[in-house]
């Protein structure tokens, strides 16, 4: 018997979305998503026109304006977009550029060799995703002008407003996210426009990229950098101490991909690589980044036998040994980039790995053979990281688990739980024995391990591996995650999906959770990737009124709790007491059940900005912390000492 309540499917169940309607359909498909991340996705797609024409050679100069209502306008002295009728579309080259998805210079059509973005549909995307969007072209001596409303639809044809200078040439785009779509925020960081825009004028040898914000006192900030990605490794290592004097630069050309790498040791034990295709960064590496490395191991152990400081009887150097203290750039331009996975974060051209080895192998090893001093320097320090590396494989014995027993009391600290599903077990770091002991009863032992922990652990950030290993508040962490550390790391066997650093909020609390978010960042920054890293956030003050309790984090939300009660109610108030000093049902109460608590979900958006910053705070120059701390100490609130 037909069951009447099926729905019917048949060809009206199939819908067809025209033009621009499938971008507004399913945005996220297009730019990652419709989050604060999304939005500023919007102005990176016009700026990758404009450095498209940067690349071919026709523009010079790109300029970002923030409105004061949130608009975005981008400005290139480029040869301006082609107005003619384009031939497919009976409409202007301009309107068929913004309405038709895949419409564009990056097809094989002779637009562009090499190019980033979306490869042809960023600029009708964004006109898609936005409330309003203006062109203006500047060519032949003409402006034309064409505008956008509602998602995409043009207003009137493309046509001539105004004339200009005969020699003047670009092209103009200003829009305003639709708040229909970015439903978070239509708000534009000034930080994340300007760590971008600083990349692509380093990225860009020569190219000027000046950003301007309108909304707080027209600031303006200008990027041009004539030594490129040199540049790029000068300010890396800015908070670092180098311990060679020249920054490495190579650059080659083989089959129309061109190769850019810019290199310095410093005295650090961790290494900054970071890879770029066509200035898409590539976090994942790809073949670029393999070529590279494999010739930088293989020519330092050659240089280090040919020298006689590599001994018969000595191991080889490795990748790790010799990328230590390393801070690296590396940038191809390819014309047919091919990438794996569905992120798109990894370079999969095979051809390039055997061009980019070669292309550095030249300059790297003549470099060495150039400057002998610096090169004993650079295998001296490769030297010391390989011996360090051997002991550190004799310290990793002491962290690996070898039985519920052991696990059970780990050095007689952790407190597991009973659950060994690690989707829905997680581990609390507790500051102080005292903390430890009311986290272990006021937990809940199915899901809820507790691992307290005994004063300050190592900065990692100046120390390498080896001695990390020996300090045993360390060990006591690598063992009780399951993941194992450096060459045998394997998220996979993480066993807790939440890693709840639960400290005081004063400052020796907060130095404690900084020195294990270097631990985490330096050695198992992949569990910081992944998101499995929270700060928990006990309240600061305590409200009572009639049988009410009421937990508040800091003293504004105090004060707009305390506004919400009628005037009449009687103020009791009180701040809180250290982890230390709770019982275990405060504790449960404030910072632990999964019904109440606030935790803080730690991410890494920008590895280079968080790499600089824990070099500041955590490294051994103490120029770059003073000023840090001076130049943000007016930020401070709640300070406890």
């Amino acid at each position: 018997m037909e069951d009447k309540n099926k729905e019917k499917y048949d060809s009206s169940s199939i819908q067809v979305l025209e033009g621009l309607e499938a971008v507004r359909k399913r945005p996220g498909m297009y730019i990652g998503s419709t989050s604060e991340r999304g939005l500023h996705h919007l102005v990176w797609e016009i700026v990758d026109n404009s450095i498209d024409e940067a690349l071919a050679g026709y523009a010079d100069d790109i300029e970002v304006e923030v409105g004061k209502n949130n608009t975005i306008t981008v400005k290139d002295d480029g040869r301006g977009i082609p107005v003619e009728i384009h031939p497919k579309t009976g409409k202007s080259t301009v309107e068929t550029i913004f309405t038709v998805l895949h419409a564009g210079g990056k097809f094989g059509g002779g637009g562009y060799k090499v190019s980033g973005g979306l490869h042809g549909v960023g600029a009708s995307v964004v006109n898609a995703l936005s409330e309003w969007l203006e062109v203006r072209v500047y060519k032949d001596g003409n402006v034309y002008y064409q505008k956008f409303v509602n998602g995409g639809h043009s207003v009137e044809p493309l046509k001539i407003i105004d004339t200009c200078a005969e020699d003047r040439t670009g092209t103009t785009v200003t829009f305003k996210p639709d708040s229909e779509i970015f439903t978070d925020t239509t708000v534009f960081n000034f930080e994340t426009l300007k760590v971008r825009l600083r990349e692509l004028a380093f990225l860009n040898r020569g190219l000027r990229i000046i950003l301007t914000d309108h909304r707080h006192d027209d600031e303006k900030i200008e990027f041009l950098y004539n030594g490129g990605i040199s540049e790029y490794v000068k300010m890396l290592n800015e908070n670092k101490t180098p311990i060679q004097e020249t920054i490495i630069d190579v650059n080659g050309k083989d089959k129309d991909i061109m190769l850019e790498v810019a290199l310095q040791y410093n005295s650090t034990y961790n290494s900054c690589i970071y890879s770029f295709v066509n200035n898409i960064t590539t976090p994942d590496g790809g073949t670029h980044e393999d070529g590279v490395r494999r010739a930088l191991t293989r020519i330092l152990n050659k240089y280090g036998t040919t020298s006689g400081m590599l001994k018969t009887n000595d191991e080889s150097l490795t990748g790790d040994d010799v990328r230590e203290g390393l801070t690296m750039i590396i940038s191809i331009k390819h014309p047919n980039p091919q990438f794996e996975g569905q992120t798109k974060t990894k370079l999969g051209n095979s051809e390039v790995r055997s061009i980019a080895d070669r292309i550095f192998s030249e300059t790297f090893e003549r470099f060495l053979m150039e400057h002998p001093e610096e090169a004993r320097i650079i295998v001296d320090k490769a030297m010391t990281a390989s011996r360090a590396r051997v002991a550190a494989k004799k310290a990793r014995e002491l962290t690996r688990r070898k039985g519920d027993l052991d696990i059970t009391n780990f050095y007689g600290k952790l407190s597991d739980c009973k659950s060994k599903d690690a989707s829905i077990s997680e581990i609390f770091l507790v500051e102080g024995d005292s903390a430890g002991g009311s986290a272990i009863k006021g937990r809940d032992s199915i899901t809820q391990a507790i691992l307290p922990l005994r004063g300050k652990i190592l900065n990692v950030e100046k120390a390498r591996l080896d001695r990390a290993l020996s300090n045993e508040e360390i060990r006591t962490i690598i063992t009780a995650f399951g993941t194992g550390i450096g060459e045998e790391f394997d998220l996979s066997k993480l066993r807790y999906h939440k890693i709840i650093i639960m400290t005081d909020a004063d400052v020796d609390g907060s130095h404690i959770r900084v020195l294990l978010l270097t631990l985490f960042y330096r050695f198992f920054r992949p569990i910081v990737e992944a998101g499995h890293v929270y700060a928990a956030q006990p309240p600061l003050f305590v409200i009572k009124h009639g049988k009410t309790i009421k937990y508040v984090l800091n003293e504004q939300e105090r004060d707009e709790y305390l506004a919400s009660l009628s005037p009449n109610t009687r103020y009791d108030i009180a701040r809180m007491k250290g982890l230390g000093e709770m019982d275990a049902e405060e504790l449960n109460e404030t910072t632990m059940d999964i019904n109440k608590r606030i935790l803080r979900q730690i991410t890494v958006e920008d590895a280079v900005s968080a790499d600089e910053i824990f070099s500041k705070l955590m490294g051994e120059e103490v120029e770059p912390r003073r000023e840090f701390i001076e130049e943000h100490a007016t930020y401070v609130e709640n300070l406890d000492i």
